[in-house]
């Protein structure tokens, strides 16, 4: 396979990681705005359920079920989603929306990371725990983080890990079809949480048109995005090519929900950068290994 044939899919799965970066923070920011009505339980089923709704009147999977296989890693990916979704959306109402997606990247960083033995690997997880240092509430602080948002963005974190690697498996073995299952799965563990909170309120139709934009901002166009990325790159190299993702958040909250940061927090939030920058710099030459299957 020549190079440029190699080169090309790659850029293209690189490019359609970055929209969907971006996309996922403008929904995660205008999620935010529903707390109030609705609640971050309410803001999820919102989120999955109209997705997964989208997604499969567009798709309409069932018409490729029956010679589908790898049942349970579907079911792992579509749940790992919907808790993933949850518990985020829950460390939002304590804490800003840059931090936490910091916060939540430290689980693909520890998947790209689990198995180092180069001396190199380590300055990179000296840098993850020097910004984790800086961000979480261990000092007496008047700006201390609350640490239960803390603790549902580091569960966030453990989600998105499982998402990765159940991601691929069910990508695989189901295509395209994968992410509208996988989100119909997540929906029905978000949906009666958000239901149990907000009740009739998820029923009001002043809120239909933002819950349609988290719909497809958040879920549908980054996860369909995702899944293209994901089954054209190695797991370490789809985990470690996030690393922009706390940048693009920070930036999103101050510049769509008004959210200010402190320097420490903006110091915390780049040495996580760096690292996942550093890390996907160092696997580079794995970036190809799909490609040639």
């Amino acid at each position: 396979m020549s190079s440029r044939s190699t080169v090309a899919p790659v850029a293209l799965a690189v490019g359609m990681l970055l929209i969907s970066m971006v996309s996922y923070q403008c929904g995660a920011s205008l999620a935010k705005h529903l707390f109030p009505q609705v609640g971050a339980q309410g803001a999820t089923a919102y989120r999955l359920g109209l997705s997964a709704l989208i997604l499969l009147l567009w798709r309409r999977p069932w018409r490729r079920w029956g010679s589908r296989r790898d049942r349970r890693a579907l079911w792992g990916y579509g749940l790992s989603m919907g808790a993933m979704n949850l518990v985020f959306y829950m460390s939002l109402r304590t804490i800003p929306l840059g931090i936490a997606v910091a916060l939540e990247f430290t689980g693909p960083l520890a998947l790209a990371l689990f198995g180092s033995r180069r001396l190199l690997d380590f300055v990179w997880i000296a840098l993850v725990v020097a910004g984790l240092a800086l961000l979480l509430p261990l000092r007496g602080q008047m700006q201390a983080l609350d640490p239960v948002g803390v603790l549902y963005a580091l569960a966030a974190g453990g989600g998105w890990a499982l998402y990765i690697v159940l991601g691929r498996k069910a990508g695989a073995a189901y295509g395209a079809d994968a992410v509208t299952l996988g989100t119909s799965i997540g929906a029905l563990l978000a949906i009666p949480f958000g239901v149990a909170h907000a009740g009739a309120a998820l029923l009001s139709p002043t809120l239909l048109p933002y819950a349609l934009g988290v719909a497809v901002l958040s879920s549908a166009l980054p996860y369909s995005l995702e899944m293209v990325a994901l089954t054209r790159l190695p797991a370490r190299t789809f985990s470690t090519l996030l690393s922009l993702e706390p940048a693009v958040a920070a930036v999103a909250g101050v510049a769509l929900l008004g959210e200010q940061l402190s320097v420490l927090q903006w110091l915390a939030i780049v040495a996580i950068i760096v690292a996942a920058a550093g890390t996907a710099l160092s696997v580079q030459p794995a970036l190809a290994e799909p490609l040639a299957n």
